[in-house]
C-alpha cells in the first residue's frame, strides 16, 4: 500500500487534466461530432477519424480544443 501512494500521487493530475481536455474538447466539439459523423459508430478510433476527416469542417473554436488537447499530451 506505501508504494500504490506515491503512485497514486503522480497518476492522479495526468488523469484530471486527461479529464479537462476530453471535457473542453466534448464541450467544443460535441454538436460537431454529432452533426459531421452522425452515422459513425463509436469506438475503435472511428470518431478521431472522423474528425480527423472533415477538420477543415470544424469552427474554429472546436480546432483550438483538438490542437491545444493535443499539444497537452505530447507534452506529458
Amino acid at each position: 500500500m506505501r508504494k500504490l501512494v506515491p503512485l497514486l500521487l503522480i497518476v492522479a493530475p495526468i488523469t484530471a487534466a486527461q479529464a479537462q481536455n476530453t471535457g473542453a474538447v466534448r464541450q467544443a466539439c460535441g454538436s460537431e461530432v454529432r452533426t459531421l459523423c452522425a452515422g459513425i459508430s463509436p469506438g475503435g478510433g472511428r470518431i478521431k477519424q472522423c474528425m480527423i476527416d472533415k477538420f477543415d469542417k470544424l469552427s474554429d473554436g472546436c480546432k483550438t480544443a483538438l490542437k491545444d488537447a493535443k499539444a497537452q499530451q505530447a507534452g506529458k
